[in-house]
């Protein structure tokens, strides 16, 4: 390349443009403005919040958090203060940085989904929803929405038909039979793009007390650990849907970054990092120029069309 070349960060998820691939993980920034005073937030691509609900949500008993080899076993319970009191309290802080706001919505009937996106649809400064369908449908006997495939279409059309104003994003489950059909279940429904995937269920046993290392006998394990199986899901699902995928999963670094855009995402979320260091979301975007130099790509457009064969 010639010292004339500019390296393009930018990446199309959909209808939205993004200066770069680097979206925060719901649940691991906070709301977002919590990080403000250690992450330039305008650098990054996205932020995704945490997961809001029709009404405040008190979260699972202490402790939520506990390393795992290379990864971390999460029991959070889906803490937040509830949709009234983002819109009052946290969205307005937002507002104030230029990076796109994906605000994560779940609920444990297809009503309660749809109530929160009513309820976000008149205020400014959100970019997207991302629907997190992994949480039990109180009506189907606790059965998780994002297990099956009838049960994903309904929720996602649900919040499809609620969502008149902003991008539906789903984030999948990785443990289910078969990626595919769930993901071309959640496009049937109205999805506009993927996240793929949440955490792996999983847990750790404190042997000096014989009780599991955090409050939940069980939580979800992410990390470095996980990046190997959620690549192949990406891969997976980016061969059976037309729309959009965001990989999750083990980012830590600008070679990860690749790596999923490699595998057929359009862009990725970075979560466990920055519970490691807060500050790695911005690293990893600054590295990101240097990592596309380094294997003679311009852009991530080039990058599919040499690894994938694909253009754009």
């Amino acid at each position: 390349m010639s010292s004339s070349d500019r390296v393009d960060l930018s990446v199309q998820v959909g209808a939205l443009r993004l200066r770069n691939p680097i979206i925060t993980a719901g649940g691991t920034f906070g709301y977002g403005v919590e990080f403000a005073h250690l992450v330039d937030l305008n650098r990054l691509g996205g932020i995704v919040t945490k997961g809001i609900s029709k009404a405040p949500i008190d979260g699972a008993p202490a402790p939520r958090l506990c390393e795992t080899a290379s990864g971390m076993l999460n029991a959070v319970g889906l803490q937040n203060v509830g949709v009234e009191a983002f819109l009052q309290i946290k969205l307005p802080l937002l507002r104030k940085y230029n990076t796109h706001v994906i605000v994560n919505v779940f609920g444990y009937c297809l009503e309660e989904y749809a109530e929160v996106i009513q309820r976000l649809e008149d205020a400014e400064g959100i970019s997207a929803y991302e629907l997190n369908i992994s949480c039990p449908n109180v009506k189907k006997g606790g059965m998780q929405f994002g297990s099956d495939p009838v049960l994903v279409e309904e929720v996602v059309g649900a919040a499809r038909k609620a969502a008149a104003k902003h991008p539906l994003w789903v984030k999948l489950m990785p443990l289910v039979t078969d990626i595919a059909v769930i993901a071309k279940a959640a496009q049937a429904g109205g999805a506009d793009a993927l996240t793929v995937a949440n955490t792996y269920p999983a847990m750790a046993i404190d042997l000096r007390t014989g009780k599991s290392r955090i409050g939940n006998m069980t939580g979800g394990l992410s990390g470095p650990a996980i990046k190997p199986i959620t690549l192949r899901l990406v891969w997976e699902a980016r061969k059976a849907v037309s729309i959009p995928i965001l990989g999750l999963g083990g980012v830590e670094t600008a070679q990860d970054v690749l790596e999923y855009i490699t595998a057929g995402a359009s862009a990725v979320q970075v979560g466990t990092a920055s519970f490691s260091d807060p500050k790695a979301s911005e690293k990893i975007v600054a590295a990101l120029e240097r990592a596309l130099t380094e294997v003679n790509a311009l852009n991530f457009s080039e990058l599919r069309a040499k690894f994938l064969g694909e253009n754009g």
